[in-house]
């Protein structure tokens, strides 16, 4: 048990445990009882997990890798795609296009192209390590357009429970709705006609 000097001793040199004491983060940014400066962590699991990301992210001097980051901030689902994504030429960092191992720093807006839309953030926070959604929000600004509302599309083919199998009639009526739906229309897609 450390006597009552040495508790003293230990919050002059700046240790933690003081009440309302200002620590640095590992990125250099200071943070005040667990929560990000700026941003009032309510959820103490998500203080301790921006704790643990701080605690994770690189030392001073230190770079982290485009793909690395990208993943770790979760907007793709593994390195490995975001490294292709980066030689693809569908991630691009202050405009230009990025190969994989290109460093990235606070304030650089990072580009991505997938899934059919394309993401734009600001970089806030360096993290190396994968991190739960609550926690990779807080890494960047998110500059993106709203996604592309999803079309509602009737499931075609859908039959009653103990209709039995289509006949002809049916499946000719089905692959006429399908038609419908499809940029191709009536013919296939090297258009020659579908024999019926």
């Amino acid at each position: 048990m450390a006597s009552g000097d040495d508790m003293d001793r230990d919050q002059d040199r700046g240790a933690p445990g003081g009440d309302g004491e200002r620590r640095g983060g590992a990125d250099g940014q200071g943070y005040e009882d667990g929560a990000a400066a700026g941003t009032a962590a309510v959820d103490p699991r998500v203080a301790a997990a921006v704790a643990a990301a701080a605690a994770a992210g690189p030392g001073a001097g230190e770079t982290v890798r485009i793909d690395s980051w990208i993943w770790a901030v979760r907007l793709v689902k593994t390195r490995s795609v975001g490294a292709t994504a980066c030689r693809g030429g569908h991630v691009r960092v202050n405009g230009e296009r990025v190969k994989p191992a290109h460093s990235v720093r606070v304030g650089d807006e990072v580009r991505l192209r997938g899934e059919g839309r394309e993401r734009i953030v600001v970089v806030t926070r360096l993290i190396r390590k994968r991190v739960g959604a609550p926690v990779a929000v807080q890494c960047y600004v998110d500059n993106s357009p709203p996604p592309p509302p999803r079309e509602a599309v009737a499931p075609a083919g859908v039959r009653d429970r103990g209709a039995g199998r289509p006949t002809k009639r049916d499946r000719r009526e089905l692959e006429r709705l399908r038609d419908m739906g499809t940029l191709d229309g009536p013919s296939g897609p090297q258009g020659r006609p579908r024999s019926h």
